[in-house]
């Protein structure tokens, strides 16, 4: 038989005889409750709130409010001279300004005076520099090539014409680069280009700049595929996938939601885009197949199937396990700030590792000996927490996901060349956010793939600090004639 429970009814006198059952009911509703207002917060903090998860701890050296405590009598302060000396100003010259770039192309007018100055002496000239901007300008190559009919039926010759990105074509590899770039790094659509071309007074229809960039995207998949190869010969992965909108022909009126998965090498400094119809496992278990070294990833399903492969080690990220405590920060603040006031530790360390320039080796030996035992205090709170907190609450939620991928966490310990956390790879990831508020969809599951195509270039050439336009515009320019043996010499941190 089921024993009765009792409750205190609102009436402090009064107890409620409740069943069992009803009890533990009471309790899960509790419990639902918690977790709607946890979601709903969470929902609120992504609409309105700020996207920052710096973590301030508490300082007790901090100024209180005063709530009636007894009030400490006021200090005499204490004075001291100071003095020094500085260099005089020209106050005539006003507020100093920042000089402009040497590198910009300057124009010089020389202004003299309106009065005669036949019988004068020069004795200076004031500079004044004024930076404008002139929109950017179109130009046309003319290739002319005379042809003849040479002597005794010898045939016809002509010149030959220089290689062109678009065979037959009548785009230049700067104004072909110049629509990419604007599109991938600038975040403008092709639409809005060809206005803005329009007001200079220059048509281009939309259909041809997109069969241009189909064309330029075909020129450069041996590249694509050849840095494909480079990074999966790598031994240290960075995974992470981004959704994309993609227009289909079986969901008329509708988009597909197909998905970027990201690779970055930490090592080679080198970003591959691949694009996927689903987030499904398939496909970087495709793309991994032949992969042999350590993965980097977050807790997501798709990469659980890679913990039992022989060849493959997994590394998890500790800016996703420190982000679920961020999110409970608000309803169970005194837990969520002693584990962020842990890891805020964890991440001074590989402050310190940064600044001192340290190399592999000692970088594992300052996480031996002070990241170690933070983690290993770490752990023992995990364990300690996680049956005194609900399952489904944020911060049980948030603890449960830590400690599954705790071994995970901390194989950063082994490696010098690990990283804490994948955040390298989100920053290569920010440009697609930012690009489908623009353009937001894709037009077709190949035009998705192109995107991937230009992502990696363009990110590895941010990666690397080489200007994505040279770069771009060198490439189209001349791998029409590059051998297909010497591929890798183009890639953006070997161009030269």
């Amino acid at each position: 038989m089921v024993q009765p429970s009792k409750i205190p009814s609102q009436n402090a006198s009064e107890l409620i005889t409740i069943t069992r059952e009803e009890y533990e009911r009471f309790l899960a509703n509790d419990a639902k409750v918690a977790y709607l207002q946890q979601e709903l917060e969470k929902l609120k903090r992504m609409i309105y709130g700020s996207k920052s998860e710096r973590f301030i701890p508490a300082d007790s050296a901090q100024l209180s409010m005063d709530l009636g405590q007894p009030v400490a009598a006021p200090v005499e302060p204490q004075t001291e001279e100071i003095t020094y000396t500085r260099q005089k100003t020209d106050k005539a010259k006003g507020h100093a300004r920042m000089e402009i770039s040497a590198s910009i192309p300057r124009e010089t007018v020389v202004i003299e005076p309106v009065e005669d100055v036949s019988g004068g002496k020069k004795i200076g000239e004031v500079i004044t520099e004024v930076l404008d901007y002139i929109p950017g300008k179109l130009s046309v190559t003319r290739y002319v090539r005379p042809k003849y009919a040479l002597p005794k039926e010898q045939g016809i010759v002509i010149g030959e014409l220089p290689s062109l990105p678009i065979p037959r074509g009548n785009v230049g590899a700067g104004l072909l680069a110049h629509l990419i770039i604007s599109k991938f790094v600038d975040h403008l659509p092709f639409y809005r280009q060809v206005q803005m071309f329009k007001r200079q007074g220059v048509t281009l229809a939309e259909s041809t700049v997109n069969d241009w960039f189909r064309s330029g995207c075909d020129l450069l998949e041996p590249l694509y595929e050849c840095l494909k190869k480079k990074i999966l010969q790598g031994d240290y992965l960075m995974a992470d996938e981004t959704p994309i909108s993609v227009l289909t022909e079986d969901k008329p009126g509708a988009t597909h939601k197909g998905y970027h998965w990201v690779y970055y090498s930490p090592i080679e400094r080198m970003v591959l885009f691949d694009y996927r119809k689903g987030r499904g496992r398939e496909g970087p278990e495709e793309l991994l197949k032949d992969y042999r070294g350590t993965l980097q990833a977050d807790g997501y399903s798709a990469y659980e199937s890679f913990e039992h492969k022989p060849n493959i080690t997994l590394l998890a990220c500790m800016a996703h396990a420190r982000r679920k405590f961020d999110e409970a920060l608000k309803n169970y603040k005194t837990r969520a700030e002693h584990v962020l006031g842990l890891m805020q530790q964890l991440y001074k360390i590989e402050r310190q590792a940064r600044e001192e320039q340290l190399d592999y080796s000692s970088r594992k030996a300052l996480r031996q000996e002070n990241a170690a035992p933070v983690l290993q205090e770490l752990h023992a709170w995990l364990k300690e927490n996680v049956l005194q907190t609900l399952p489904k609450s944020a911060i049980g939620i948030a603890i449960a996901y830590t400690l599954h991928l705790w071994p995970r966490l901390i194989r950063y310990l082994d490696d010098g060349r690990y990283e804490i956390d994948n955040n390298w790879i989100e920053n290569s990831i920010r440009p697609v956010a930012l690009g489908r508020k623009n353009y937001l969809f894709a037009g077709s599951h190949e035009g998705a793939q192109r995107a991937a195509i230009m992502y990696s270039f363009l990110g590895t050439c941010k990666i690397n600090k080489v200007d994505p336009f040279q770069w771009l515009s060198a490439v189209l320019k001349h791998i029409p004639d590059h051998s297909t043996q010497r591929l890798e010499e183009l890639l953006p941190q070997n161009l030269k």
